[in-house]
C-alpha cells in the first residue's frame, strides 16, 4: 500500500486540499504529495521509507542541511529552558546583533514569526512613516499572503492592480500598483504619475516564486534613485535571498555593483530561523522608531522572538559565518546547474539555469527570462514530466515550475552526480 496516498486521502478529509500550504498539494504537477517521515543532511524519507535528494530544503531555510548537530544541540538546550515566555530574552538581542552585523542597512530590527508577517508589517510601517497609501510591487514577485500583496497587474504599464484571491476587497487592491518586472519604461511612468503618493516599493532582488530571475542592475539602480527622489521607501524582500545567496544577502551583491546602494527596509526570513518559524524586518533607525512602543505604527506578536526559534537561527548563522562557507556552497550549486545544462544540451532540449550562493533555478527555455510573462512561456507539461521522472529516480525538485531550488552545505558531490545521472534518464 502507498502510505503517501493513504495519508493524502486522510488529510483531504480534515485539511482543505489535504495540505497546509498550496504548493505542497502537487496540483501543478499532478500525482500524490510525498509525506515526509524524517530528514537528515541533504535527504528526506517519505512515508513509504523512500529516500530523496532534497532540493527544496523547507523552501530555503535548511542551508546547513537537515539535522545539523550544532543546531540540534542548540535547540535542545533552548527547549530545556522553556518553549515560550512572552517576555524578552538575551538571545533575541544576540540574534538581532548577528543579523545587523552583516547587513549595514539594518540599523534596528524587529523579530516576527513569518515572512508574510514581516512583509505586511513593512508596508504598514512605510505608510506610517511617509503618511502615504500607495505602494508598488512587481508582477511575479511574492511577498506573502497579506491582502494588499495578493494583487495582479492591471491592463496598462502603470495601472492599479486587481485581487488575485477571493476575499481581498477591491478597495484594498486599489492602493497597490503592479508593474512588469525589469521594465524601465513602466517604472519611470509609475513614478511620473504617482511619485508624490507612493509610500514604498517592494521588490525581490532575486525573484524566487517565478523560479529564479534576477533584478537587472540598471533597473535596481534607477529604482533606488527614484525612491530617493520622490521620498518613497525602498523595501528589499530578502526572505529567500537573505543569508542564502551571500552572507550579506542579495543587497551586498547590488552594493558591489551600485556604489552606495542600500534599501530603506529589509524583509528577512527562512535562513535566519534555521527552519523554525522566525522572520524579521529592519532598516533605518529613524524609520524603525515609528514602531510601537516608540511610535504610532502598531505591530505585535505573542511568539515573536521565540526562544527556541532564536536558538535555531543563531546557531545556523554562526555556522554560515565561517570562512569559505559561501564559496564552497556557491561552487556546489553552480556544479549542479551547469551539469543539468550540459545534460540537456546533449539531449537537444531547450534548457537554461542560473544560481547565486545556495539558490538556483532552471527553465525549459533557450535563454534566461527577465520577467514574469517570459517565464510563463515555459513548457509546463514538459516540466511536469521531468519533475516526475526525477521524483521516480529519488530526486525532489520543487513541485512547480515557478519555484526556485536550494542546495545545502550537506549536499555532496555524490548527491550532485546522482542527480545528473537521474537527469540523463528523465530528460
Amino acid at each position: 500500500m502507498d502510505r503517501n496516498q493513504e495519508l493524502f486521502e486522510r488529510a483531504q478529509a480534515c485539511i482543505p486540499g489535504g495540505v497546509n500550504s498550496p504548493v505542497r498539494a502537487f496540483r501543478a504537477v499532478g500525482g500524490t504529495p510525498r509525506f515526509v517521515q524524517r530528514a537528515q543532511g541533504a535527504h528526506f524519507w517519505d512515508a513509504n521509507g523512500t529516500r530523496y535528494i532534497d532540493y527544496i530544503g523547507s523552501w530555503g531555510p535548511m542551508i546547513l542541511g537537515h539535522g545539523h548537530p550544532v543546531v540540534v544541540e542548540a535547540v535542545q538546550r533552548a527547549l530545556r529552558d522553556g518553549f515560550s515566555f512572552g517576555a524578552p530574552t538575551e538571545r533575541e538581542v544576540e540574534l538581532a546583533e548577528a543579523v545587523m552585523a552583516h547587513l549595514p542597512s539594518v540599523e534596528q530590527i524587529r523579530l516576527v514569526s513569518s515572512g508574510t508577517e514581516a512583509g505586511m508589517s513593512c508596508i504598514r510601517l512605510a505608510r506610517g512613516y511617509t503618511d502615504r497609501s500607495l505602494f508598488i510591487k512587481f508582477e511575479g514577485h511574492y511577498h506573502g499572503h497579506a491582502d494588499a500583496l495578493l494583487v495582479k497587474a492591471g491592463s496598462g504599464l502603470a495601472t492599479f492592480g486587481h485581487p488575485t484571491s477571493a476575499g481581498v476587497p477591491a478597495e484594498v487592491a486599489q492602493h497597490t500598483l503592479v508593474l512588469p518586472f525589469n521594465d524601465m519604461e513602466a517604472l519611470e511612468l509609475a513614478f511620473q504619475k504617482h511619485g508624490a503618493e507612493l509610500a514604498a516599493v517592494m521588490i525581490e532582488p532575486i525573484a524566487g516564486n517565478m523560479n529564479f530571475v534576477r533584478t537587472q542592475v540598471p533597473f535596481m539602480k534607477r529604482l533606488r534613485e527614484l525612491c530617493t527622489q520622490h521620498g518613497a521607501l525602498l523595501i528589499l524582500d530578502e526572505v529567500m535571498t537573505g543569508f542564502r545567496v551571500a552572507l550579506g544577502g542579495a543587497q551586498s551583491l547590488y552594493a558591489q555593483a551600485i556604489p552606495g546602494f542600500a534599501p530603506d527596509l529589509t524583509v528577512l526570513g527562512k535562513v535566519i530561523g534555521g527552519g523554525m518559524p522566525l522572520a524579521a524586518f529592519g532598516g533605518r533607525r529613524d524609520i524603525m522608531a515609528k514602531l510601537a512602543p516608540l511610535g504610532g505604527v502598531y505591530q505585535a506578536g505573542t511568539l515573536s522572538g521565540n526562544p527556541v526559534a532564536t536558538a535555531c537561527g543563531l546557531a545556523t548563522l554562526r555556522e554560515i559565518e565561517k570562512p569559505g562557507f559561501f564559496g564552497a556552497l556557491a561552487a556546489r550549486t553552480r556544479n549542479l546547474v551547469e551539469g543539468l545544462q550540459a545534460v540537456a544540451m546533449h539531449k537537444g532540449i531547450p534548457f537554461c539555469g542560473d544560481s547565486e550562493g545556495g539558490m538556483f533555478g532552471f527553465f525549459l527555455l533557450p535563454t534566461l527570462p527577465q520577467n514574469y510573462s517570459t517565464v510563463m512561456t515555459t513548457d509546463g507539461p514538459a516540466f511536469n514530466r521531468f519533475f516526475h521522472g526525477m521524483l521516480d529516480r529519488g530526486v525532489y525538485f520543487a513541485p512547480a515550475l515557478y519555484e526556485a531550488g536550494f542546495v545545502s552545505a550537506a549536499h555532496t558531490q555524490a548527491d550532485i552526480d546522482a542527480t545528473l545521472a537521474a537527469a540523463r534518464e528523465a530528460l
